[in-house]
């Protein structure tokens, strides 16, 4: 059976030093993308994340961090099924980084499908809130989900 596997990109007026802070950090995450972090992204390091629109935290080993480059993690990002994160940056110029993800793989079945069009829209969500909030100070995150909650 097929596999499916999230591809997004989105390039951001900033360089990668900070684009890659602004990922790793959740001070800075709480202005984009998560309402609460157990800690610091650091390579090894298991962490748990608290969406705004979520009761639950979600559970986040992180596997490699290279500075300014690459964040890899795993998470729980389908039902029961731990999934592969990969974050890359790749500078455009001095002031521009490409921010390149990937996540996956399930099987291209029913629940496969549904998971691509929700993590895909979930990933090119995360990018748009972190280029607003990076180049804008803007927290486009911020009552966007709210009806899910009622």
């Amino acid at each position: 059976m097929k596999m499916l596997e999230i591809k997004t990109a989105l390039q951001i007026a900033k360089p990668k030093a900070e684009v890659f802070e602004s990922i790793r950090d959740p001070e800075k995450m709480k202005h984009y993308f998560i309402e609460e972090s157990s800690g610091m992204m650091e390579e090894g390091k298991s962490i748990s994340w608290k969406f705004p629109e979520f009761n639950e935290y979600v559970p986040v080993k992180v596997l490699k961090l290279v500075p300014y480059e690459f964040i890899s993690f795993e998470w729980e990002g389908a039902k029961d099924k731990i999934l592969l994160v990969e974050i890359r940056l790749v500078q455009i110029s001095n002031s521009n980084t490409l921010v390149k993800i990937t996540e996956g793989a399930i099987k291209a079945d029913d629940f496969g499908i549904q998971w691509f069009g929700r993590n895909t829209e979930g990933w090119a969500n995360f990018l748009a809130c972190l280029k607003a909030y990076l180049e804008f100070g803007i927290n486009l995150r911020k009552g966007s989900f709210d009806f899910i909650k009622k």
